[in-house]
């Protein structure tokens, strides 16, 4: 029974140990006072009233437990008589597949009822308790069987779990009259020689069967009173012998920290004999159950936010055992988890570590709440947490929260023209930066990308050059939220672009046109409807034309600073009758500026024009070819403005034309 040995843990070394422990187990019994007030058989550590006359009420003060005080699994059997089903056709304990057949047992041959089953968690010991309960004492020698099987496949009587190796048989023999039952376990064998069974010579078959009362790892009673129905938690009255219970060290019997072990059913049968070759009687059908010596590990992942579709793989690893053994490693969606019910060994110091994140990722939370019996150790920063297993019963669950980072773009569009501009943020790196426009719109757009950020709060700024104005800064996120770019809330995985739009300033020109007019008085005065040509910077290459108006004035704006397109010339196109008193004017604009200003701050210039006079000096011979005449004008300067001679008639002028305003002397010499 080697697998059973080592099963119930390091006590079976060798059969000598093992009876030498049974025989100091046996003696200890005997000797350890009881703990409770009346009589107990239960294991040390226990808190189960395993009564030495078997019963279901608690006796003792807490924490003192019993039947009545617990929620045990239960089964009833069917009624007695022709609708009752049992074992036939010779089936024995080794048969595999147990025949089922229906109204054969009497009730003299140890008809059940109903039987139990309750473990008890005590710290890091478990117990498993059992009780039984018959029709009535048989006569002769019987003999109940506990069956724990860990498959849930239902075998083809329709009835019973297909059996698997590894399954217990928890047999429990009391001899006519006797008050101390013997309580023996034997484990299923699937291959191997059949030296290994208890009674079949070969496998499939029950392994040799161990005494636990011996080995002090299983105790057992049975009632030698009745016992009445107020005090039977619902079973009625219970006559004597015909109740018993049992109590057995579950972490030695399923090999505690050793390897795990579950049981999904048990059910209970009856011998009329303690040869473990006789026929198996009556049975109450199997009963579901969770026993288990291994822990439950369950991780889970959240992201925020969520994803959708979920794409993003995290991993991890982990150094706690599990049975069937598990590689270390694995990995997790949003919102997948990873579980390892009753499969994880116990033991101390275990870590789960979140190792592989990706990029644009931050571990933001670790959250162990839903762990029940377990207290976790977690550090966000390393990404681990560490904990203890030290009962079946402890279930870590936790939930790892990942933060997707964001991302913060800032992109200038220059309005018109290009240039480079200078950014600075406290919240963002490098800080300062620049960017550079190639072209006016969205075409020249230059931008800096800031990605894998924490979500929180941000800013950025531009500092504005000179010749340049911010028309308009906003920030747009991906999620459709809006934001000022002094204060940017950056949240979990989200793109925010903030824009930035400039123009360059422009100017204005205001011409001021003067003339002068005899009619209107003295000094100078405005000059209406003429025309001026400006031309420069980004203006048609023909220019613009501009009329001055009745206060002689003509303005023009728009104009581009002449720092970014240099200077502009103002040419007046000169009325007739009139010289320029000002040729073109060449304009430096570095003011912003419009036409419209109150008062105006932009740039000027003046043009004056002064009336032109024509003058004729004639003379006319009164006797045809009378007399000869010469005619000079000259200015103030002795200059000679027109000059001219009498035609043979002695008729003749001279004419000075466009002559500005000023002093004029025409000398007319007559000869005879």
């Amino acid at each position: 029974m080697t697998a059973v040995r080592q099963r119930l843990g390091p006590r079976r070394r060798s059969i000598s140990l093992w009876v030498t422990l049974a025989l100091m187990a046996a003696a200890l019994v005997l000797v350890l006072p009881a703990a409770a007030s009346h009589p107990e058989v239960s294991l040390p550590g226990s808190n189960f009233e395993i009564d030495t006359n078997a019963n279901l009420k608690v006796d003792d003060a807490a924490p003192s437990i019993d039947w009545a005080s617990v929620t045990e699994t239960r089964k009833g059997d069917l009624a007695s008589g022709s609708g009752d089903d049992s074992f036939g056709q010779g089936t024995k304990e080794d048969t595999p597949v147990p025949t089922v057949v229906s109204g054969s047992i009497p009730p003299q041959k140890s008809d059940l009822l109903t039987f139990g089953v309750y473990l008890e968690t005590v710290g890091t010991d478990r117990f498993l308790n059992l009780f039984w309960h018959r029709v009535q004492e048989p006569n002769g020698t019987t003999n109940m069987d506990f069956e724990f099987n860990q498959s849930s496949t239902i075998s083809a009587n329709g009835k019973t779990p297909v059996r698997t190796a590894g399954d217990l048989l928890i047999q429990y023999d009391l001899s006519q009259g006797g008050t101390n039952p013997q309580l023996f376990v034997s484990e299923w064998v699937t291959s191997g020689a059949g030296s290994q069974c208890e009674a079949s010579n070969t496998t499939p078959c029950w392994g040799t069967k161990q005494n636990l009362t011996a080995a002090g790892e299983a105790t057992g009673s049975i009632n030698t009173s009745a016992i009445p129905a107020a005090e039977s938690d619902g079973l009625g009255n219970i006559s004597a012998r015909t109740f018993g219970e049992a109590q057995l060290d579950f972490n030695a019997l399923t090999g505690g920290t050793e390897g795990c072990t579950s049981f999904g059913s048990a059910y209970l049968k009856s011998r009329s004999s303690d040869s473990f070759t006789s026929a198996v009687k009556d049975f109450i059908a199997p009963a579901t159950l969770s026993l288990n010596n291994c822990a439950t590990v369950i991780i889970r992942k959240e992201t925020d936010p969520e994803e959708d579709p979920n794409s993003t793989v995290f991993g991890y690893t982990k150094s706690f055992t599990t049975d069937p053994t598990s590689v270390n490693t694995f990995t997790l969606m949003d919102d997948g988890s990873k579980s390892y019910t009753k499969t994880v060994v116990l033991g101390t110091g275990y870590t789960v570590d979140e190792d592989v994140i990706p990029a644009g990722w931050n571990l933001t939370g670790i959250d162990c709440s839903a762990s029940s019996g377990v207290t976790a150790v977690t550090n966000v920063g390393d990404g681990t947490v560490t904990f203890d297993l030290d009962s079946p019963d402890d279930i870590l669950d936790c939930t790892y929260t990942n933060q997707a980072r964001g991302t913060i773009i800032v992109e200038k569009i220059t309005d018109d023209g290009f240039g480079s501009f200078d950014f600075t943020s406290g919240t963002l790196t490098p800080s300062p930066f620049t960017l550079t426009t190639t072209a006016a719109g969205a075409a020249g757009k230059d931008s800096e990308t800031f990605d894998d950020l924490a979500p929180g709060p941000y800013d950025v700024d531009e500092t504005v050059p000179a010749g340049w104005n911010l028309v308009s800064s906003a920030c747009v996120s991906d999620q459709g939220d809006s934001e000022t770019p002094a204060s940017i809330g950056l949240d979990a995985g989200e793109t925010v672009t903030c824009t930035f739009h400039d123009t360059r300033e422009t100017g204005a020109i205001l011409i001021t046109k003067t003339r002068k007019h005899a009619a209107d008085g003295p000094g100078d005065h405005p000059h209406q409807g003429v025309d001026f040509v400006i031309t420069g910077g980004e203006l048609p290459a023909a220019g613009m034309t501009i009329t001055t108006n009745a206060e002689g004035k003509a303005c023009l704006d728009g104009l581009v600073l002449s720092s970014f397109v240099g200077d502009y010339t103002a040419t007046e196109t000169v009325p007739a009758g009139y010289s320029a008193d000002d040729g073109p004017a060449t304009v430096t604009v570095d003011t912003e500026a419009t036409c419209g200003d109150d008062p105006y701050v932009g740039e000027t210039a003046d043009f004056r024009n002064t009336p032109l006079t024509d003058i004729t000096a004639s003379v006319d011979s009164q006797v045809d070819g009378g007399t000869a005449s010469t005619i000079t004008c000259v200015d103030s300067g002795s200059n000679t403005v027109a000059s001219g001679v009498t035609d043979t008639h002695g008729d003749g002028s001279a004419t000075a034309t466009d002559l500005e305003p000023g002093t004029y002397t025409c000398t007319i010499v007559i000869d005879p």
